[in-house]
């Protein structure tokens, strides 16, 4: 059965968007056929996954105005599958505010073609607007990034208020899946405390290994690859590939044998 998966924290810059693209990368290296979905005006995941947002015909904006099937805006790279984004992602956003059952517009268009996957991770915009709630509402779980540092925890609690109202009123059966620590610095006291905080004060379980700190994480985006294949070896990769385990379960099989660092 497939897993549908939103990954989303309101906070900007908490490595969210590389953290879809690495769980995808590791997950279709264990096997798994993967669908990305780029919710984000933004469109960073649709770059970092090396598609110009600016080539793209056909994107999440005219899956979601129903102009055309979201089996026709999948774009295949490597050996992961793309719903990409453009900025006109905020004009859909503006459209649905108008809609009736705008919530539930994401949750239909995905359910012709969710079955053709074993994940499918849905990258939810730094926001609690109508497009995180439609992440939410067509998810059967969600994972929180937490960046480790100062203030780190106080969206995870405002992401908590809006998962129950989501749970409230558009999709019951939502499971919190847990927390992923990223940008983790282990030499500070600060990372380990915003970890335990988050811990104590909410009840998450927080995955281990956290991501660590790391320029090799960092400037992947930029190369149009994630970390897995910018450098395999590195802590970043094996972590991504160790919570991917942790998370999802075993590999079934290896495709490329980069496992480990």
């Amino acid at each position: 059965m497939t897993r549908v998966v939103a990954v989303a924290n309101q906070k900007g810059g908490v490595a969210k968007t590389t953290t879809v693209h690495s769980l995808g990368v590791a997950l279709a290296e264990a096997g798994r056929t993967v669908l990305l979905v780029d919710l984000d005006p933004q469109a960073s995941l649709t770059w970092a996954c090396g598609i110009d947002p600016d080539t793209v015909e056909r994107s999440m904006h005219e899956v979601l105005l129903r102009r055309t099937k979201a089996v026709d805006a999948v774009q295949v790279v490597g050996d992961l599958a793309v719903l990409p984004s453009t900025i006109d992602l905020a004009g859909a956003e503006m459209h649905l505010l108008t809609k009736t059952g705008r919530e539930y517009v994401l949750r239909k268009a995905l359910d012709k073609i969710v079955a053709d996957y074993d994940v499918v991770l849905i990258d939810c915009p730094p926001s609690l607007g109508i497009l995180t709630i439609n992440g939410l509402t067509a998810a059967g779980e969600v994972l929180i990034p937490l960046q480790c540092e100062s203030l780190g925890q106080r969206g995870v609690g405002q992401l908590m208020e809006t998962i129950d109202d989501v749970r409230s009123y558009t999709n019951k059966e939502l499971e919190i899946g847990g927390v992923i620590a990223t940008m983790f610095d282990g030499r500070t006291k600060l990372a380990h405390q915003v970890v335990e905080e988050v811990r104590e004060a909410y009840g998450l379980e927080v995955f281990d290994p956290p991501v660590p700190k790391s320029v090799k994480v960092a400037e992947a985006p930029g190369h149009g690859r994630s970390v897995l294949e910018h450098a395999p070896s590195s802590k970043g990769a094996t972590a991504y590939r160790e919570l991917a385990e942790r998370i999802f379960g075993k590999p079934r099989r290896s495709k490329k044998g980069k496992g480990g660092s």
